[in-house]
């Protein structure tokens, strides 16, 4: 189902010029791809959010929260993605055609020029600030890149935690997804207006320690 999606997203939105169209069908799908592997998503702290954009900072658990994000976050957000992903054949065509954001760790200042482009269009980015999936849920130290991004732009930073992710879709065990609950909970945006390059340290810690408090680690 994630393959045949992507193709028809993709010829959706090279043929529809409305792209909010492709948009609805990507996060409805989502939703019905979670709902058929027998997971039911459990949603808190929406009414946190305005018009954005924002940077959504969630902690990664599993492949499972890609879907979860996409499918309950309001909004066409934009997914920022290492740059290696979008060379595979067919997800690599449904990041690029979707306008997702490839992260080059050597071309940092190319991603920032992305992500610039993404707020004049007021679109929302969701950056994993781990860099990569926990094996077992704890939370993994956080890179600096989305925050110093973040304040560069100038937009909210949002918490978000991904709860029981890891249980549905352990890592290692390649497309196995098991029945059950998981959470998603957004936590208040952080004002970012006033803040310098000095501040990231400490905007990353205060991040990843909310996000901590939630998980009750």
């Amino acid at each position: 189902m994630l393959f045949t999606m992507g193709a028809i997203a993709i010829v959706m939105y090279r043929l529809i010029r409305d792209k909010n169209v492709t948009w609805r069908f990507a996060k409805a799908q989502a939703r019905t791809l979670v709902r058929l592997c027998g997971v039911k998503v459990y949603v808190r702290g929406l009414d946190h959010l305005g018009a954005g954009p924002y940077m959504f900072t969630p902690n990664h658990q599993s492949h499972f929260d890609i879907a979860m994000l996409l499918g309950y976050l309001p909004g066409n957000n934009r997914f920022a993605a290492k740059k290696e992903m979008f060379g595979e054949p067919v997800l690599g065509a449904v990041l690029r055609t979707m306008g997702m954001i490839p992260i080059d760790r050597d071309n940092p200042l190319e991603a920032i020029q992305l992500l610039n482009d993404l707020k004049h269009d007021q679109f929302s980015t969701i950056i994993f600030p781990e860099g990569t999936r926990s094996r077992d849920g704890t939370l993994l130290p956080f890179k600096k890149g989305p925050f110093v991004a973040a304040i560069h732009l100038g937009v909210p930073i949002v918490p978000v935690v991904c709860k029981g992710t890891v249980r549905v879709m352990p890592k290692g065990k390649y497309l196995s997804i098991l029945p059950g609950e998981v959470e998603m909970v957004v936590l208040k945006p952080i004002d970012t207006s006033a803040l310098t390059y000095e501040d990231r340290d400490r905007l990353r810690d205060l991040v990843r320690q909310q996000i901590a408090d939630e998980l009750g680690l």
